[in-house]
């Protein structure tokens, strides 16, 4: 089950606020009144005066609770919705750059801030390049059912289903406007190939039902700045050709042969980007990593 952690937050957020502000518009004031009338009252001791002001004066502790949780909730929501949040990698589409296991670190700022739950995004600072590493919000598989495009969870056979809420990872290929090609496991970028230079065999974390004899490292030149990618000869990926629609980006996993991406179910819109991938900050998967710990992710 998927939880929309967002969600939770602005939900708990609002709620401890509103009962915190009632509290203080409406019975603070009264416990106040109360606190003064026993203040006068001179046949009480004075601690025995001290002790029934402090008791008239006391919180409900649902007031007490949400007035101790509300600036927390908050400063976590603006936090991981307008700053940096965590995501952990569940599977192998971004070998060798990302491993299963490895829990991240996303810049939330690097495409323009976006208002939470919603993702409608409200000031604009910037926008991906090619080989940044994206996460996104899974677009789902775009079918054409009448003359139109809709999406689909699954593969577009009947029935089509809901497009589950969930987190993706990928690097960007193609920018608005880009024609992209993959053939015999090289990449094209508006007719150019992507240089791609031999590194070593993969020597690492095998991925579940996959034969990775053969598996090739390599670097590939996608921007100014190099990143390493896999490919295996034991598997393949999808061929073809794609022109990307404006305000939208071709997504591939570093993967190359066990990647589901934009080259099955489609591209990335822009009102779906979530952040820019930046460092890995810790690796579990059923042992620590400690080597990973700390990688800036390019």
């Amino acid at each position: 089950m998927n939880f929309d952690l967002a969600l939770i937050l602005v939900v708990l957020s609002a709620l401890t606020g509103v009962i915190w502000l009632i509290d203080k518009l409406a019975f603070a004031p009264a416990r106040n009144a109360q606190a003064r009338s026993i203040g006068e009252i001179t046949a009480l001791s004075e601690p025995e005066r001290k002790a029934r002001m402090q008791e008239a004066l006391r919180e409900p502790v649902i007031t007490e609770y949400a007035r101790s949780f509300f600036p927390v909730l908050v400063l976590i929501l603006v936090f991981r919705s307008f700053i940096v949040e965590p995501f952990k990698i569940p599977s192998g589409s971004m070998m060798p750059t990302l491993l299963i296991g490895d829990f991240i670190l996303v810049n939330k700022f690097s495409y323009g801030l976006r208002l939470p739950v919603l993702n409608s995004k409200f000031l604009e600072l910037g926008e991906p390049e090619r080989g940044d590493v994206i996460v996104f919000r899974y677009p789902g598989y775009q079918c054409e059912r009448g003359g139109e495009t809709v999406r689909s969870g699954t593969p577009c056979f009947e029935p089509l289903s809901p497009v589950p809420k969930q987190d993706y990872i990928k690097r960007v290929v193609g920018l608005p406007g880009d024609e992209i090609t993959y053939r015999n496991k090289v990449l094209w970028v508006n007719g150019k190939e992507i240089s791609q230079v031999y590194v070593a065999p993969y020597i690492g974390p095998a991925e579940a039902g996959r034969n990775m004899d053969g598996a090739q490292v390599k670097d590939e030149m996608l921007s100014t700045q190099s990143h390493r990618m896999m490919v295996q000869q034991n598997n393949a990926g999808l061929e073809g050709t794609w022109r990307v629609p404006p305000d939208s980006y071709f997504v591939m996993g570093d993967n190359r042969d066990s990647s589901a991406d934009s080259r099955y179910w489609g591209f990335v819109p822009e009102s779906n980007l979530v952040g820019k991938a930046i460092l890995i900050w810790f690796n579990w998967d059923d042992t620590i990593d400690y080597r990973r710990i700390g990688t800036v992710i390019n």
